[in-house]
């Protein structure tokens, strides 16, 4: 759970652990796909404190806020999201965070935001398009370091509506394998999501000495 620093207006809870009341913020499984993950059981996240993410489809930054709690005032998480109505939301999110970089530009072109962004331990991506994993690839090949951890969110009947929900995963595991993103787990959001899966996987694995 992630301390209270959230915007007014979302619930909170207050627990006593040792005698030292603190307050967390609600997190939403329905309304989050990274919640959704971790409450499905997904093994690892890969986003502590101090981490560098890249988040790709940011949308209006309430999974952002809490990806800012986890990885704290040392960490970046670098907001990418094309939709100039949610890209507003999202800047005044980061008013009130300083360890969140809104970049308003198309996750498609990496090369448009380059200079902004440094090299990532971990991209997460919840972009919804037919292409995704390329755009995923794209950002990998840009700002993720070698060993670095991606995790992307796939909703099926956005690649492939013809195409059961199964065929549409393995595929897309396949494109992400030919990219040197290497899968190491994968898990359906139900009953948070419908026909959605979250693929974690490590880029460009280091040898193991």
């Amino acid at each position: 759970p992630s301390p209270a620093t959230g915007r007014p207006g979302r619930k909170r809870v207050t627990v006593t652990e040792n005698g030292v009341k603190q307050e967390y913020r609600t997190w939403n499984p329905f309304r989050s796909k990274l919640a959704a993950a971790i409450l499905g059981g997904v093994d690892q996240i890969h986003i502590k404190p101090k981490s560098k993410v890249l988040y790709l489809g940011a949308a209006s930054g309430t999974t952002v806020s809490h990806v800012s709690d986890i990885i704290g005032p040392d960490g970046l998480v670098y907001a990418v999201e094309f939709s100039h109505r949610a890209g507003r939301d999202l800047v005044n999110v980061a008013k009130t965070r300083t360890n969140i970089i809104p970049v308003l530009e198309d996750a498609r072109h990496p090369l448009k935001y380059r200079m902004l962004i440094g090299m990532v331990d971990v991209i997460f991506a919840d972009v919804a398009q037919p292409d995704q994993s390329r755009i995923v690839a794209l950002n990998a090949h840009t700002f993720l370091r070698n060993g670095g951890h991606f995790l992307i969110s796939i909703k099926a009947n956005c690649i492939d509506s013809t195409a059961s929900a199964e065929a549409v995963f393995a595929s897309e595991v396949r494109k992400l394998q030919q990219e040197n993103l290497k899968p190491q787990e994968q898990l359906t959001l139900e009953p948070y999501e419908r026909d959605h899966a979250v693929v974690v996987g490590v880029y460009r694995p280091l040898p193991k000495s």
